[in-house]
């Protein structure tokens, strides 16, 4: 006679080394996609206005204070304002990628279908955190290769470079996101 037990492990979707549920790297995927579609299909707002943005601060200030100050620590002053006009941008885009893209989906009703899917919450918090660091550094990446038309650029340690802007995009990334969980309406997502 045959005894029936209940399904543990592989078996039961789960990961046999600490009994965890296994990730679900579709659902994470899934979400990734959903956030960076939007992404282009706001491609207007989401990338050129920054791009231009930034451009017009090359332009001013390289006008208005480039033409008094011709170097920085032997560095030229456009080439100096550079980093700071790209952690600029890729803060405030960082914040205010992952803020919305967690708000909206609160604010249309929407969330209940990602709370009802079998998505954990730190599957989640990835997929939304991933999706807008990622739009950050393409956008920092992009305003980087606008700024090489305006000035001469000279990049002395790129690993150090990526990895600094991916570890400043996720954090802040990370922050927008708790942004748009606590926020409550608009006024308190800006």
């Amino acid at each position: 006679k045959e005894i029936h037990r209940p399904a543990y492990g592989r078996q039961a979707g789960m990961n046999t080394h600490a009994n965890l549920p296994a990730f679900n790297r579709h659902g994470v995927l899934a979400i990734y996609r959903f956030e960076l579609a939007r992404f282009k299909r706001t491609v207007w707002q989401s990338l050129v206005t920054p791009v231009i943005t930034t451009s017009l601060y090359f332009v001013v200030f390289g006008a208005a204070i480039g033409s008094r100050m011709s170097e920085v620590n032997g560095v030229p002053y456009g080439g100096f304002i550079v980093p700071g006009l790209i952690m600029l941008s890729l803060l405030t885009e960082s914040l205010n990628n992952a803020s919305f893209g967690i708000y909206m989906p609160r604010f249309t009703g929407t969330i209940y279908e990602i709370l009802s899917a079998p998505v954990s919450a730190i599957e989640i918090v990835l997929a939304y955190v991933g999706a807008a660091a990622t739009k950050s550094i393409l956008l920092a990446l992009v305003i980087l290769a606008t700024a090489t038309l305006f000035v001469p650029i000279r990049i002395e340690h790129p690993l150090w470079m990526i990895a600094f802007l991916v570890l400043t995009a996720v954090t802040f990334s990370l922050f927008g996101f708790i942004i748009g969980v606590w926020a409550k309406g608009f006024e308190q997502l800006q």
